[in-house]
């Protein structure tokens, strides 16, 4: 018996190395998946790294060359930033934005609703309708857009802005709703019909619930596309309803230094909605592994 335990051990201890040697390769390439995510992402993130540096320097330091790594650290073009008045436009920005998606989600919901597990007639020619209204460029709109806005007195008004951005960002939120739809099994709208529920007591307490990671990823991307807007802002308000895109703009010269102030205000525009990435970061990678984005 003592030679047949020794035949045993022996090739056991022969199968080791063959079950070890496999698991060594999917390590090293994770090991090297992860260095190479990491040297992207500081690749990407390099320039807002740099703006908030800039921020930070005086007008002279900005403008060396090569640039200066070693700087005393001011908080003067952010005092100039204030004083040049970004607050009425930080709040235009807000009311713009928040307004616009608030009504996108109103609007996008039931019809992503009906396009998805209530389906329409011709839902595919309703679809292509809604994408199909962003293959037009901005700029062949803007005249008609223009001469209509001027013609009922809603030039320099944030309401236009409001019903703009709410058109705009209205088709992608379509799409990316219906896609969160169709991830909800039906079984559920079953049940609650079983159980006598209408078909908005459905929608409101079984199906919202559901896709709530996903209305929040919807809702953050129409947040950036509102605030970020620039043209419409740009073309159809003066001074009472221009955004922050309109307000950095006047940071660009043709005389004199003013690198270090512009960054100081487009990171005083861009923190606002990184705060609220920050804050919905949870049910923001929810939704989108929920599928939204494929």
């Amino acid at each position: 018996m003592v030679p047949s335990t020794s035949t045993e051990e022996s090739s056991r201890s022969a199968v080791v190395p063959t079950q070890e040697g496999p698991r060594a390769k999917p390590r090293t390439g994770n090991a090297l998946l992860g260095i190479l995510a990491w040297v992207v992402g500081i690749v990407f993130f390099f320039p807002v790294l740099w703006m908030v540096l800039t921020a930070f320097k005086q007008e002279a330091d900005a403008y060396t060359d090569p640039p200066t790594l070693l700087f005393t650290p001011t908080l003067t073009q952010f005092e100039e930033v204030f004083s040049s008045g970004i607050g009425p436009y930080l709040l235009n920005s807000v009311f713009a934005t928040v307004m616009s998606t608030v009504l996108v989600l109103l609007l996008a919901t039931p019809a992503a609703f009906a396009l998805s597990l209530r389906p329409v007639g011709k839902t595919q020619d309703v679809l292509f309708f809604f994408i199909s209204t962003k293959m037009l460029p901005v700029v062949a709109a803007i005249v008609p857009i223009y001469i209509l806005v001027n013609y009922i007195g809603m030039l320099d008004n944030i309401w236009t802005l409001v019903v703009l951005y709410t058109a705009m960002n209205l088709p992608i939120a379509v799409w990316m709703m219906r896609s969160f739809f169709q991830e909800v099994p039906r079984e559920l709208l079953e049940a609650a019909s079983m159980d006598g529920a209408s078909l908005a007591r459905s929608l409101r307490e079984v199906v919202l619930p559901v896709i709530s990671p996903g209305m929040a990823a919807t809702g953050l991307i129409c947040v950036i596309f509102a605030w970020n807007e620039f043209f419409f802002a740009v073309n159809l308000t003066a001074a009472r309803a221009a955004t922050v895109p309109v307000f950095l703009v006047g940071f660009i010269t043709s005389e004199g230094l003013y690198f270090a102030s512009l960054c100081a205000a487009a990171t005083l525009a861009a923190l606002p909605v990184v705060i609220a990435g920050w804050i919905a970061q949870n049910k923001l990678v929810q939704g989108l592994s929920f599928g939204a984005v494929k």
